[in-house]
């Protein structure tokens, strides 16, 4: 039985640090996406959503799996918006395109991160989650590009995320696990801009705008 969206936004709140003020916003078109939310991240092209899960790759860095999930309900599905470390950027600011941001997976809190090991299914460059809530470094690093005349990251917008290290843009295909994450399909990173590499961020709870004045 699914939950009522307000379960989830409460499950949600009770799981962010306990920094945050509550959020007074959730998903609708057009809603701004300000550091501290917590996104459900859909790939374009097959609507499935980007997931994780503590379940490690049997191949490459041997790290926890990345993969795109195609129901809609799955707590596995949601990422924290963070600043990267040297950032002034708080709580509550807005997100320019061009801007470096780092995306902290809800439940097993570790950092989608992206480095040269080999993609389990296509070979192309391995993404997956690293760290920890203390533990992070600039291979968690990605660049928010918004596709259009967009300058502010807005939930009703294209996106691509270009991997700082390694230059490839977060991707995903119609290529799925047949075992473990079996019905799941391949993320990778890949370095040349295509159809595949644009995501929206769908379902979540977006926290207020408060801007402070150097966001970056």
């Amino acid at each position: 039985m699914a939950f009522s969206f307000f379960a989830v936004a409460l499950l949600l709140f009770l799981s962010l640090d306990s920094e945050y003020a509550p959020p007074v916003s959730a998903a609708s078109e057009g809603v701004q996406i300000t550091y501290g939310s917590v996104i459900k991240l859909m790939h374009e092209r097959t609507k499935f959503r980007l997931h994780s899960h503590d379940v490690p790759y049997g191949s490459g860095s041997g790290q926890q799996s990345v993969t795109g999930f195609p129901n809609v309900d799955d707590s596995n599905s949601y990422w924290i918006v963070r600043p990267v470390p040297d950032s002034t950027a708080k709580q509550g600011d807005s997100i320019k395109s061009g801007t470096i941001i780092r995306l902290q997976h809800m439940r097993t809190r570790r950092w989608l991160h992206s480095h040269l090991h080999a993609s389990p299914i296509t070979g192309n460059l391995e993404v997956s989650c690293f760290g920890a809530d203390g533990e992070s470094d600039t291979g968690d690093y990605w660049r928010l590009e918004i596709e259009g005349n967009g300058k502010t990251w807005r939930q009703d917008q294209r996106i691509r995320l270009r991997h700082v290290d390694t230059g490839g843009y977060l991707h995903s295909h119609d290529k799925k696990y047949s075992r473990i994450a079996g019905g799941q399909q391949e993320v990778c990173g890949v370095q040349e801009k295509r159809a595949d590499n644009v995501w929206l961020a769908a379902e979540g709870v977006y926290l207020p705008i408060t801007e402070s004045k150097s966001a970056i």
